[in-house]
C-alpha cells in the first residue's frame, strides 16, 4: 500500500508482537507503529479516536477469530478494536486461521454479521497452514487485499481530505474501455558474466502505477517489466531483463497497441562480449568493454499507425526541459515526461513524483503528487489526445 502511494499508519496487538516486531512495521510504513489504547504521552492521548476519524480505509489483515468475534460483540479492550469503533471509514478484514476455525459456525455468524454492518470482507485463499497441514483459512495474498482496498476506495464516499485514493482514474473509471496500452517499466539488467550485471536504479514503480490506473480505467493493458513485483489486478504481465528482451517483446506488441507508455529506463550501453561463466576475483581486475544497445525507441516511432499515442519519459539530471523536449521531437512523441531524478522526492526509487509534461503546445511542470496520482494525469492527457482526433 505504501508503494502504491497510500499513507499508511499501522496498529500491532499484543499477539501480533508475538510474531514480528514493532520496529519493522514503524520503518516499513507512513508513520511509528502504535500498539497501545494508553501510549501515556500528551503528543497523542486518544489514539484511536485520531486513528479512527482520520483514516480513509481501516484494513485488518490477518483478522483472526478472536479479532472478529470481539468487533462483532463491539468489544473495544485494546487499540486495534477501540480504533475499529471508532471510524466511520470503510472497514476490510482479510481473515485467517486454521480451518476447522474458519469453518466453525461462531466464527461464521460473526462474520455474517460484520458484512450485514458493511465490513467489507477478503476471503482466505486454500494453501498451506501454519501448523503443516493444508486446508481453507490461508491468509489471501497482499495483491489480492491490496486490489480489494482499492475497490473499496473507489466506491466509498468522499472524505475530509477527498479521498486521495479515489484519484482522477477512479472517478474517470471507464475511459479508457477497449483500448489496448502498452507499458513498459524497470531498469534493465545487461551481464557482466554469468553472475553480475550493470544496471541502473529505475524501482519500476512509475511504469507499474501507470499499467494498474490504465487497467482502473478500463484499458487492455500488457506490462513488459523487468521488476519482480506482483501483477496489478487485470494487467497482462511480460518479465524481461535486457535491453534486447525488451526490445523483442515490444516490437511483437508495439502494432496492435492503442497507447505506448515507455517508462523503462532501459540501458545505453552493454559489456560487448559477457562470458557464461562467473569470472573469479583471482583472475585479475577484467576489462569491460562497452557496446552501445539499439535504441527501439525510433523503431516504436517508425511503426508508429495513425491514431497511435506513444508516450515516454526523459530521467535527466540536468537541462530538464530542453533534454525532456529534444527526445519528445526526436522521439515523434505525443507526451514527454521529464523528471530530474537528483532530487531526493522524485525520480527513482520513491513514491512521489515532479514532473514536466512536454506537448507540441508547450511544457507543463507539475507539483509534486504519488505516482499513482502522475499516472492518472498522465492518462487524462491520454484521453484528451485521442479525443482530439
Amino acid at each position: 500500500m505504501v508503494d502504491a502511494g497510500a499513507h499508511v499508519m499501522p496498529v500491532l496487538t499484543a499477539d501480533a508482537l508475538r510474531f514480528v516486531g514493532e520496529v519493522t512495521f514503524s520503518a516499513l510504513a507512513s508513520e511509528p507503529a502504535r500498539t497501545t489504547l494508553f501510549p501515556g504521552g500528551a503528543a497523542d492521548p486518544i489514539p484511536h479516536t485520531r486513528l479512527g476519524r482520520t483514516a480513509d480505509l481501516v484494513v485488518v489483515a490477518p483478522a483472526t477469530a478472536k479479532l472478529l468475534g470481539k468487533y462483532a460483540a463491539g468489544i473495544s479492550d485494546d487499540l486495534l478494536t477501540a480504533t475499529l469503533l471508532a471510524t466511520r471509514a470503510p472497514v476490510l478484514v482479510a481473515p485467517a486461521m486454521h480451518t476447522e476455525m474458519w469453518e466453525h459456525p461462531a466464527v461464521r455468524d460473526n462474520l455474517a454479521l460484520l458484512r450485514r454492518r458493511g465490513v467489507h470482507v477478503v476471503d482466505p485463499d486454500s494453501g498451506r497452514l501454519a501448523g503443516g497441514d493444508v486446508g481453507e483459512g490461508r491468509l489471501a495474498d497482499p495483491a489480492r487485499i491490496v486490489e480489494a482496498a482499492a475497490a473499496v476506495l473507489a466506491t466509498s464516499p468522499a472524505s475530509v481530505a477527498e479521498r486521495q485514493a479515489a484519484s482522477v482514474a477512479e472517478r474517470q473509471a471507464g475511459d479508457l474501455a477497449g483500448v489496448r496500452v502498452l507499458v513498459t517499466a524497470g531498469g534493465t539488467r545487461e551481464p557482466i558474466d554469468a553472475v553480475r550485471v550493470i544496471t541502473n536504479r529505475s524501482s519500476g514503480k512509475q511504469g507499474h502505477a501507470v499499467a494498474e490506473v490504465a487497467a482502473r480505467r478500463g484499458a487492455t493493458v500488457t506490462l513488459v517489466t523487468t521488476i519482480g513485483r506482483p501483477a496489478p489486478a487485470g494487467v497482462e504481465i511480460v518479465n524481461v531483463q535486457t535491453a534486447a528482451e525488451m526490445e523483442e517483446a515490444v516490437m511483437a506488441r508495439v502494432h496492435d497497441a492503442d497507447v505506448v507508455v515507455q517508462a523503462a529506463a532501459v540501458a545505453d550501453f552493454r559489456p560487448k562480449a559477457p562470458p557464461d561463466r562467473k569470472l573469479k576475483k583471482d583472475e585479475g581486475i577484467p576489462e569491460i568493454v562497452l557496446e552501445p544497445t539499439h535504441n527501439f525507441a525510433h523503431d516504436i516511432a517508425a511503426a508508429k499507425r495513425p491514431g497511435q499515442v506513444l508516450v515516454g519519459f526523459a530521467a535527466e539530471t540536468e537541462h530538464l526541459v530542453a533534454n525532456a523536449r529534444g527526445k519528445f521531437e526526436r522521439m515523434r512523441l505525443d507526451l514527454m515526461v521529464g523528471n530530474d531524478v537528483s532530487q531526493p522526492d522524485a525520480g527513482f526509487e520513491v513514491d512521489t513524483n515532479r514532473v514536466v509534461l512536454v506537448t507540441a503546445e508547450g511544457e507543463e511542470a507539475l507539483p509534486l503528487v504519488t505516482k499513482l496520482d502522475l499516472a492518472g494525469i498522465i492518462l487524462d492527457r491520454v484521453v484528451a489526445l485521442r479525443a482530439s482526433r
